[in-house]
Protein backbone atom coordinates (compact mmCIF):
# COMPACT_ATOMS: atom_id res chain seq x y z
CA UNK A 1 0.00 0.00 0.00
CA UNK A 2 1.14 4.01 -0.53
CA UNK A 3 2.39 5.92 2.80
CA UNK A 4 1.19 9.22 3.00
CA UNK A 5 4.10 10.49 4.62
CA UNK A 6 6.88 13.51 3.71
CA UNK A 7 9.82 12.37 2.78
CA UNK A 8 12.93 14.23 2.03
CA UNK A 9 16.22 15.34 2.04
CA UNK A 10 18.92 17.72 3.94
CA UNK A 11 19.74 18.61 0.25
CA UNK A 12 16.66 20.00 -0.51
CA UNK A 13 16.65 23.51 -1.47
CA UNK A 14 13.51 23.81 0.67
CA UNK A 15 14.95 21.91 3.58
CA UNK A 16 14.63 24.34 5.95
CA UNK A 17 11.03 25.32 5.11
CA UNK A 18 10.22 21.77 5.69
CA UNK A 19 11.39 21.18 9.31
CA UNK A 20 9.82 24.43 10.24
CA UNK A 21 6.94 23.10 8.92
CA UNK A 22 7.59 19.71 11.05
CA UNK A 23 8.19 21.87 14.00
CA UNK A 24 5.08 24.31 13.89
CA UNK A 25 2.72 24.40 17.07
CA UNK A 26 -0.53 22.14 17.32
CA UNK A 27 -3.29 24.67 17.39
CA UNK A 28 -2.99 28.15 19.14
CA UNK A 29 -4.82 28.50 22.30
CA UNK A 30 -8.63 28.47 21.27
CA UNK A 31 -10.15 31.52 23.18
CA UNK A 32 -13.56 29.24 23.43
CA UNK A 33 -11.94 26.68 24.70
CA UNK A 34 -10.14 28.60 27.58
CA UNK A 35 -13.67 30.26 28.52
CA UNK A 36 -15.25 26.87 29.06
CA UNK A 37 -12.83 25.71 31.19
CA UNK A 38 -12.56 28.72 33.32
CA UNK A 39 -16.21 27.97 33.90
CA UNK A 40 -15.98 24.54 34.63
CA UNK A 41 -12.96 25.37 37.25
CA UNK A 42 -15.78 28.19 38.41
CA UNK A 43 -18.08 25.88 38.84
CA UNK A 44 -16.66 23.62 41.05
CA UNK A 45 -15.22 25.69 43.50
CA UNK A 46 -18.09 27.48 43.60
CA UNK A 47 -20.81 24.89 44.12
CA UNK A 48 -17.90 21.88 45.40
CA UNK A 49 -19.61 18.19 45.00
CA UNK A 50 -22.97 18.92 43.40
CA UNK A 51 -21.26 20.84 40.99
CA UNK A 52 -18.91 17.89 40.51
CA UNK A 53 -21.49 15.71 40.04
CA UNK A 54 -23.34 17.69 37.88
CA UNK A 55 -20.72 17.89 35.45
CA UNK A 56 -19.81 14.23 35.68
CA UNK A 57 -23.41 13.21 34.75
CA UNK A 58 -23.00 15.44 31.74
CA UNK A 59 -20.22 15.34 30.27
CA UNK A 60 -19.33 11.19 31.02
CA UNK A 61 -22.87 10.05 31.44
CA UNK A 62 -22.48 8.91 34.34
CA UNK A 63 -25.65 7.21 36.29
CA UNK A 64 -24.25 7.96 39.50
CA UNK A 65 -26.58 9.94 42.02
CA UNK A 66 -24.06 10.55 44.81
CA UNK A 67 -20.74 11.35 45.01
CA UNK A 68 -19.87 7.98 47.08
CA UNK A 69 -21.09 6.33 44.00
CA UNK A 70 -17.57 7.73 42.61
CA UNK A 71 -15.31 7.32 45.26
CA UNK A 72 -13.02 3.76 45.80
CA UNK A 73 -11.20 3.46 49.13
CA UNK A 74 -7.72 0.95 49.33
CA UNK A 75 -9.83 -2.02 50.16
CA UNK A 76 -12.58 -1.43 47.45
CA UNK A 77 -8.98 -0.95 44.80
CA UNK A 78 -7.52 -4.06 46.46
CA UNK A 79 -10.17 -6.24 45.28
CA UNK A 80 -9.55 -5.28 41.41
CA UNK A 81 -6.89 -7.14 41.34
CA UNK A 82 -8.76 -10.72 41.08
CA UNK A 83 -10.71 -8.59 38.53
CA UNK A 84 -8.09 -9.09 36.13
CA UNK A 85 -6.42 -11.74 34.45
CA UNK A 86 -3.24 -13.48 36.31
CA UNK A 87 -0.93 -12.98 33.31
CA UNK A 88 -2.33 -9.26 33.43
CA UNK A 89 -1.76 -9.52 36.95
CA UNK A 90 1.54 -10.77 36.94
CA UNK A 91 2.70 -7.97 33.99
CA UNK A 92 1.30 -5.10 35.92
CA UNK A 93 3.18 -6.43 39.02
CA UNK A 94 6.50 -6.77 37.08
CA UNK A 95 6.12 -3.62 35.77
CA UNK A 96 5.36 -1.60 39.19
CA UNK A 97 8.91 -3.33 40.40
CA UNK A 98 10.59 -2.51 37.90
CA UNK A 99 9.93 1.47 37.80
CA UNK A 100 9.55 1.25 41.62
CA UNK A 101 13.62 -0.13 41.83
CA UNK A 102 14.48 2.92 38.93
CA UNK A 103 12.90 5.31 41.09
CA UNK A 104 14.96 4.65 44.29
CA UNK A 105 17.93 5.68 42.84
CA UNK A 106 16.26 9.03 42.59
CA UNK A 107 15.80 9.45 45.64
CA UNK A 108 17.39 12.78 48.02
CA UNK A 109 18.42 13.27 51.30
CA UNK A 110 18.83 16.28 53.77
CA UNK A 111 22.64 17.76 53.35
CA UNK A 112 24.32 20.44 55.03
CA UNK A 113 27.91 21.87 55.06
CA UNK A 114 29.95 23.89 57.53
CA UNK A 115 31.79 26.95 56.20
CA UNK A 116 35.37 28.60 58.00
CA UNK A 117 32.88 30.68 60.17
CA UNK A 118 30.94 28.15 61.68
CA UNK A 119 27.79 28.62 59.88
CA UNK A 120 25.89 25.52 58.68
CA UNK A 121 24.19 25.73 55.36
CA UNK A 122 21.76 22.60 54.38
CA UNK A 123 18.89 21.53 52.60
CA UNK A 124 16.23 19.47 53.60
CA UNK A 125 14.16 17.78 51.56
CA UNK A 126 10.44 16.53 52.56
CA UNK A 127 7.60 14.89 50.08
CA UNK A 128 4.50 16.55 49.13
CA UNK A 129 1.49 15.94 51.91
CA UNK A 130 -1.22 15.32 48.89
CA UNK A 131 -1.10 14.72 45.14
CA UNK A 132 -3.55 14.63 42.50
CA UNK A 133 -2.74 11.95 39.54
CA UNK A 134 -5.49 12.21 36.70
CA UNK A 135 -5.34 9.11 34.63
CA UNK A 136 -7.03 9.00 30.91
CA UNK A 137 -10.54 7.59 29.70
CA UNK A 138 -11.00 8.71 26.41
CA UNK A 139 -9.94 7.18 23.45
CA UNK A 140 -7.88 4.34 25.79
CA UNK A 141 -7.29 3.65 29.32
CA UNK A 142 -3.69 3.80 30.43
CA UNK A 143 -3.13 1.53 33.90
CA UNK A 144 0.55 2.28 32.39
CA UNK A 145 0.10 6.10 33.55
CA UNK A 146 -1.41 5.26 36.58
CA UNK A 147 2.44 3.18 37.69
CA UNK A 148 4.16 5.86 36.17
CA UNK A 149 2.91 8.84 38.45
CA UNK A 150 1.69 7.10 41.45
CA UNK A 151 5.06 5.30 42.34
CA UNK A 152 7.50 7.69 42.26
CA UNK A 153 5.08 9.71 44.42
CA UNK A 154 4.84 6.80 46.58
CA UNK A 155 9.08 6.52 46.60
CA UNK A 156 9.08 10.32 47.35
CA UNK A 157 7.14 9.86 50.43
CA UNK A 158 3.67 11.03 49.55
CA UNK A 159 1.57 10.20 52.15
CA UNK A 160 -1.68 10.80 50.09
CA UNK A 161 -1.76 9.88 46.33
CA UNK A 162 -5.82 10.50 45.08
CA UNK A 163 -6.71 9.39 41.51
CA UNK A 164 -9.27 10.66 39.23
CA UNK A 165 -10.32 9.74 36.08
CA UNK A 166 -13.25 9.56 33.46
CA UNK A 167 -15.76 6.87 33.93
CA UNK A 168 -17.86 6.76 30.95
CA UNK A 169 -21.49 5.83 31.16
CA UNK A 170 -19.95 4.55 34.70
CA UNK A 171 -17.70 1.81 33.00
CA UNK A 172 -14.06 1.91 34.16
CA UNK A 173 -11.42 -0.40 32.80
CA UNK A 174 -10.44 -3.33 35.81
CA UNK A 175 -6.76 -2.73 34.82
CA UNK A 176 -6.89 0.82 35.96
CA UNK A 177 -8.02 -0.12 39.19
CA UNK A 178 -5.77 -2.86 39.93
CA UNK A 179 -3.03 -0.58 38.55
CA UNK A 180 -3.40 1.54 41.36
CA UNK A 181 -3.75 -0.47 44.17
CA UNK A 182 -0.58 -2.04 42.99
CA UNK A 183 0.93 1.06 42.95
CA UNK A 184 -0.09 2.16 46.26
CA UNK A 185 -2.71 4.93 44.90
CA UNK A 186 -4.66 5.88 48.48
CA UNK A 187 -8.10 6.46 46.74
CA UNK A 188 -9.65 6.84 43.36
CA UNK A 189 -12.77 8.97 42.71
CA UNK A 190 -14.08 8.71 38.63
CA UNK A 191 -14.43 11.77 37.73
CA UNK A 192 -12.96 13.65 34.48
CA UNK A 193 -12.29 16.42 32.35
CA UNK A 194 -11.62 19.88 33.61
CA UNK A 195 -14.02 19.66 36.66
CA UNK A 196 -11.77 16.91 37.78
CA UNK A 197 -8.70 19.23 37.88
CA UNK A 198 -10.72 21.74 39.50
CA UNK A 199 -11.96 19.78 42.66
CA UNK A 200 -8.30 18.46 43.04
CA UNK A 201 -6.89 22.32 42.82
CA UNK A 202 -9.59 23.66 45.23
CA UNK A 203 -11.24 20.99 46.93
CA UNK A 204 -14.80 19.62 47.39
CA UNK A 205 -16.45 18.06 50.10
CA UNK A 206 -15.25 14.56 48.69
CA UNK A 207 -11.90 15.59 46.85
CA UNK A 208 -9.43 17.68 49.52
CA UNK A 209 -7.48 20.09 47.79
CA UNK A 210 -4.02 18.23 46.46
CA UNK A 211 -0.24 20.08 46.57
CA UNK A 212 -0.22 18.85 43.20
CA UNK A 213 -1.50 17.89 39.99
CA UNK A 214 0.17 15.14 37.43
CA UNK A 215 -0.82 13.18 34.56
CA UNK A 216 -1.99 13.78 31.18
CA UNK A 217 -5.20 14.21 29.68
CA UNK A 218 -7.41 15.74 26.46
CA UNK A 219 -7.14 19.67 25.96
CA UNK A 220 -9.50 20.53 27.94
CA UNK A 221 -7.56 18.90 31.18
CA UNK A 222 -4.34 20.47 29.79
CA UNK A 223 -6.00 24.10 29.63
CA UNK A 224 -7.22 23.21 33.28
CA UNK A 225 -4.34 22.72 34.56
CA UNK A 226 -2.65 25.54 32.96
CA UNK A 227 -5.43 27.39 35.01
CA UNK A 228 -4.83 25.91 38.18
CA UNK A 229 -1.26 26.22 38.37
CA UNK A 230 -0.41 28.77 40.38
CA UNK A 231 -2.86 27.79 43.01
CA UNK A 232 -1.05 24.31 42.83
CA UNK A 233 1.78 22.46 40.88
CA UNK A 234 1.91 21.01 37.72
CA UNK A 235 3.82 18.64 36.07
CA UNK A 236 4.00 20.15 32.55
CA UNK A 237 1.30 20.91 29.84
CA UNK A 238 1.93 17.57 27.65
CA UNK A 239 1.76 18.03 24.05
CA UNK A 240 1.06 14.70 21.45
CA UNK A 241 3.25 11.91 21.47
CA UNK A 242 6.65 12.07 19.24
CA UNK A 243 9.31 9.68 18.29
CA UNK A 244 12.26 10.36 16.30
CA UNK A 245 14.73 7.40 15.23
CA UNK A 246 18.29 7.70 13.77
CA UNK A 247 18.83 5.18 11.78
CA UNK A 248 21.93 3.57 9.81
CA UNK A 249 20.76 0.68 8.00
CA UNK A 250 21.95 -1.58 10.70
CA UNK A 251 18.49 -2.25 12.40
CA UNK A 252 15.72 -4.54 10.96
CA UNK A 253 13.62 -2.00 8.94
CA UNK A 254 9.82 -4.16 10.23
CA UNK A 255 11.35 -3.10 13.78
CA UNK A 256 11.69 0.54 12.91
CA UNK A 257 8.15 0.65 10.94
CA UNK A 258 7.07 -1.02 13.99
CA UNK A 259 8.12 1.53 16.43
CA UNK A 260 7.29 4.68 14.44
CA UNK A 261 3.22 3.13 14.19
CA UNK A 262 3.45 2.65 17.87
CA UNK A 263 3.77 6.50 18.81
CA UNK A 264 1.56 7.12 15.20
CA UNK A 265 -1.26 4.71 16.95
CA UNK A 266 -1.85 7.66 19.78
CA UNK A 267 -3.81 10.16 17.77
CA UNK A 268 -4.00 11.76 14.39
CA UNK A 269 -1.83 14.53 15.87
CA UNK A 270 1.63 12.44 17.20
CA UNK A 271 4.63 12.58 15.56
CA UNK A 272 6.98 9.71 14.23
CA UNK A 273 9.84 10.91 12.13
CA UNK A 274 12.89 8.63 10.68
CA UNK A 275 15.87 10.14 10.20
CA UNK A 276 18.38 7.66 8.21
CA UNK A 277 21.61 8.07 6.40
CA UNK A 278 20.69 6.81 2.98
CA UNK A 279 18.23 6.73 0.88
CA UNK A 280 17.95 2.99 0.84
CA UNK A 281 17.61 2.61 4.75
CA UNK A 282 14.49 4.65 3.99
CA UNK A 283 13.25 2.48 1.47
CA UNK A 284 13.88 -0.48 3.68
CA UNK A 285 11.44 1.05 6.32
CA UNK A 286 8.65 2.67 3.83
CA UNK A 287 8.94 -0.96 2.51
CA UNK A 288 8.20 -2.44 6.19
CA UNK A 289 5.44 0.44 6.65
CA UNK A 290 3.34 -0.37 3.65
CA UNK A 291 3.48 -4.39 4.44
CA UNK A 292 2.98 -3.61 8.18
CA UNK A 293 0.35 -1.34 8.26
CA UNK A 294 -2.94 -3.25 6.75
CA UNK A 295 -2.81 -5.11 9.86
CA UNK A 296 -2.79 -2.34 12.20
CA UNK A 297 -6.65 -1.97 14.02
CA UNK A 298 -5.90 1.83 14.59
CA UNK A 299 -4.68 1.79 10.89
CA UNK A 300 -6.67 4.79 10.44
CA UNK A 301 -5.23 6.92 13.23
CA UNK A 302 -1.55 5.81 12.25
CA UNK A 303 -2.47 7.43 8.61
CA UNK A 304 -3.61 10.28 9.71
CA UNK A 305 -0.64 10.72 12.15
CA UNK A 306 1.64 10.05 9.38
CA UNK A 307 -0.20 12.60 6.97
CA UNK A 308 -0.70 15.24 9.74
CA UNK A 309 2.93 15.36 11.56
CA UNK A 310 5.10 12.31 9.94
CA UNK A 311 8.90 12.30 8.37
CA UNK A 312 11.29 10.58 6.47
CA UNK A 313 14.67 12.76 6.09
CA UNK A 314 17.76 11.72 4.64
CA UNK A 315 20.42 12.79 6.39
CA UNK A 316 24.73 13.32 5.28
CA UNK A 317 26.06 11.31 8.15
CA UNK A 318 25.36 10.71 12.01
CA UNK A 319 26.70 13.69 13.23
CA UNK A 320 23.97 15.71 11.00
CA UNK A 321 21.35 13.84 12.07
CA UNK A 322 21.62 14.44 15.67
CA UNK A 323 22.03 18.19 14.93
CA UNK A 324 18.39 17.48 13.61
CA UNK A 325 17.19 15.71 16.38
CA UNK A 326 18.86 18.23 18.98
CA UNK A 327 16.82 20.78 17.07
CA UNK A 328 13.36 19.05 17.82
CA UNK A 329 14.31 17.84 21.36
CA UNK A 330 11.68 14.91 21.06
CA UNK A 331 9.93 13.35 23.61
CA UNK A 332 10.75 9.18 22.50
CA UNK A 333 14.60 9.11 20.53
CA UNK A 334 15.66 6.03 19.30
CA UNK A 335 19.66 5.66 17.84
CA UNK A 336 18.76 2.51 15.91
CA UNK A 337 22.35 2.79 15.00
CA UNK A 338 25.71 0.23 15.17
CA UNK A 339 27.21 2.49 17.79
CA UNK A 340 24.53 4.31 19.79
CA UNK A 341 26.80 4.87 22.73
CA UNK A 342 29.03 6.79 20.51
CA UNK A 343 26.10 8.85 19.25
CA UNK A 344 24.33 9.41 22.10
CA UNK A 345 27.81 11.75 23.16
CA UNK A 346 26.31 14.30 20.32
CA UNK A 347 22.54 14.34 21.44
CA UNK A 348 21.91 17.10 23.42
CA UNK A 349 18.44 16.82 24.67
CA UNK A 350 15.80 14.40 24.41
CA UNK A 351 12.96 13.15 27.07
CA UNK A 352 14.16 9.44 26.74
CA UNK A 353 16.56 7.92 24.92
CA UNK A 354 16.59 4.42 23.35
CA UNK A 355 19.92 2.85 22.73
CA UNK A 356 20.51 0.20 19.73
CA UNK A 357 18.47 -2.35 18.22
CA UNK A 358 16.44 -3.90 21.02
CA UNK A 359 15.82 -1.62 23.05
CA UNK A 360 12.16 -0.82 21.58
CA UNK A 361 10.58 2.52 22.97
CA UNK A 362 7.50 0.48 24.14
CA UNK A 363 9.41 -1.06 26.64
CA UNK A 364 10.16 2.12 28.28
CA UNK A 365 6.25 2.74 27.90
CA UNK A 366 5.53 -0.23 30.25
CA UNK A 367 8.44 -2.33 31.76
CA UNK A 368 11.94 -0.86 31.36
CA UNK A 369 11.54 0.90 34.42
CA UNK A 370 12.12 4.33 33.21
CA UNK A 371 9.17 6.95 33.61
CA UNK A 372 7.36 7.25 30.24
CA UNK A 373 6.34 11.03 31.59
CA UNK A 374 7.79 12.86 29.29
CA UNK A 375 8.54 16.77 28.14
CA UNK A 376 7.48 17.29 24.86
CA UNK A 377 7.19 19.58 21.78
CA UNK A 378 10.62 20.58 22.35
CA UNK A 379 10.34 21.10 26.13
CA UNK A 380 13.30 18.70 26.74
CA UNK A 381 15.18 21.35 26.06
CA UNK A 382 14.56 22.56 29.59
CA UNK A 383 12.78 19.98 31.57
CA UNK A 384 13.14 16.55 32.33
CA UNK A 385 10.99 13.45 32.51
CA UNK A 386 8.73 12.78 35.70
CA UNK A 387 10.56 12.00 38.88
CA UNK A 388 10.94 11.40 42.55
CA UNK A 389 12.32 15.29 42.70
CA UNK A 390 8.85 16.42 41.61
CA UNK A 391 6.82 15.09 44.32
CA UNK A 392 9.48 16.54 46.83
CA UNK A 393 10.23 19.72 48.07
CA UNK A 394 14.29 20.97 49.37
CA UNK A 395 14.17 24.12 51.74
CA UNK A 396 16.86 25.49 52.16
CA UNK A 397 18.63 25.65 56.27
CA UNK A 398 20.93 28.26 56.98
CA UNK A 399 22.41 28.94 61.09
CA UNK A 400 24.69 31.44 61.10
CA UNK A 401 27.25 31.83 63.75
CA UNK A 402 28.63 34.87 66.08
CA UNK A 403 31.16 34.97 63.98
CA UNK A 404 30.17 34.36 60.88
CA UNK A 405 27.42 37.35 61.54
CA UNK A 406 30.64 39.25 62.25
CA UNK A 407 32.54 38.14 58.90
CA UNK A 408 29.38 38.35 56.54
CA UNK A 409 27.15 41.36 57.76
CA UNK A 410 29.44 44.29 56.18
CA UNK A 411 29.14 41.92 52.55
CA UNK A 412 25.63 42.13 52.56
CA UNK A 413 25.18 45.57 54.46
CA UNK A 414 27.03 47.31 51.35
CA UNK A 415 25.35 45.17 48.92
CA UNK A 416 22.19 46.32 50.41
CA UNK A 417 23.06 49.82 50.47
CA UNK A 418 23.95 49.49 46.82
CA UNK A 419 20.27 48.24 46.09
CA UNK A 420 19.10 51.36 48.23
CA UNK A 421 17.90 48.44 50.86
CA UNK A 422 18.38 50.26 54.08
CA UNK A 423 16.40 47.84 56.53
CA UNK A 424 18.52 44.89 54.91
CA UNK A 425 21.46 46.83 55.74
CA UNK A 426 20.32 47.40 59.20
CA UNK A 427 19.42 44.47 60.02
CA UNK A 428 22.24 42.54 58.83
CA UNK A 429 24.72 45.15 61.01
CA UNK A 430 22.24 45.33 63.78
CA UNK A 431 23.65 41.67 64.69
CA UNK A 432 27.34 42.97 65.29
CA UNK A 433 27.20 46.72 66.11
CA UNK A 434 29.16 47.44 62.98
CA UNK A 435 28.56 50.91 61.60
CA UNK A 436 29.50 52.03 58.21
Amino acid sequence: MSIDIRRFSSLDPEFEAKILELQAPIEALDPGLVGTVRDIIDQVKRGGDPALLALTQKYDLHPAETMSDLAFNRDQLKAFESRVTQQELTALKTAAIRIQRYHEQQSAGDWSMTDDYGNCLGQRVRPMRRVGLYVPGGKASYPSSVLMNAIPAKVAGVSDVVMVAPSQKGEINPLVLAAASLAGVDSVVTVGGAQAIAALAHGTETIAAVDKIVGPGNRYVAEAKRQVFGKVGIDMIAGPSEIFIIADGSVDPDWIALDLMSQAEHDEIAQAVCIATSDECLDAVLRSLSALLPDMPRRDIIEASFRNRGALISVGDLQEAAALSNRFAPEHLELAVASPRSLLEHIKSAGAIFLGAYSSESLGDYCAGTNHVLPTSGAARFSSPLGVYDFQTRSSIIEISQEGAHALANVAGTIADGESLTAHALAARARTRIQK
